[in-house]
């Protein structure tokens, strides 16, 4: 066992990774499945938002995002969905999950993985140093993204907080970003959402059980009189 698999084996270490999930595709699902791998954890949580505080709405309602979640889940034993942000009928809040989390399960390290799209505007996040005493961020970035240009703000967060080797990251309780360089799908939810409307779907974009459910219940599609 390496000394990395042997560190992050050792503790009790929560990865969780948040998002619309609208709808959830295979970018999601592989980058979380290398991330867990990464991490050496057996179970990833999947912590689908209700309405995110930086957007108007979602496309899909909570129950139809927490359905095609589960299908996921379902198939996937690394998986766990944790429903709690679906349940509110309020903006959802990143601080107040892992708040809830950190009381439930006081002795873990939570591990809360994020883009790096999330991380450029990490600092207009509600009570943003809250929630970095709580977690480590593990920001999974596109290999070849220049991080030289990134925003100011964005870059003193990361002389204060980043650390960039995994067997000191989890030694610490909290407080610290590791930039994780990820191989993924490019494509987003938003793209997906616009084939739909458009009437094609690039093959391999969803799991086959998340593509009938949304053909199922006529989601993202065009409404034809």
């Amino acid at each position: 066992m390496s000394t990395h698999k042997k560190e992050c084996a050792d503790r009790n270490i929560i990865a969780i990774m948040g998002g619309t999930f609208d709808p959830i595709h295979r970018g999601h699902i592989e980058t979380a499945k290398e991330t867990a791998k990464w991490l050496n954890v057996d179970q990833l949580t999947l912590l689908p938002a209700h309405i995110p505080p930086h957007k108007d709405s979602t496309t899909a309602s909570a129950l139809h995002r927490e359905k095609m979640v589960e299908l996921v889940c379902q198939q996937q034993p690394l998986f766990h969905l944790d429903n709690r942000e679906l349940k509110r009928d309020s903006s959802s809040y990143t601080v107040t999950s892992l708040q809830e989390i950190k009381q439930e399960q006081p002795k873990s390290k939570i591990f809360f993985i994020i883009g790096m799209d999330s991380l450029l505007n990490f600092t207009t996040w509600h009570q943003w140093q809250t929630i970095i005493s709580l977690c480590h961020l593990v920001v999974n970035v596109r290999p070849g993204y220049p991080l030289n240009q990134i925003n100011t703000a964005t870059q003193e967060l990361l002389n204060n907080h980043q650390i960039n080797n995994i067997n000191e990251i989890v030694q610490r309780d909290a407080g610290g970003i590791i930039l994780h360089k990820n191989q993924s799908f490019d494509i987003s939810s938003s793209e997906i959402r616009q084939q739909f409307y458009d009437g094609y779907l690039k093959e391999n974009i969803l799991t086959k059980t998340v593509h009938q459910y949304i053909i199922q219940e006529k989601l993202y599609q065009k409404i034809t009189s």
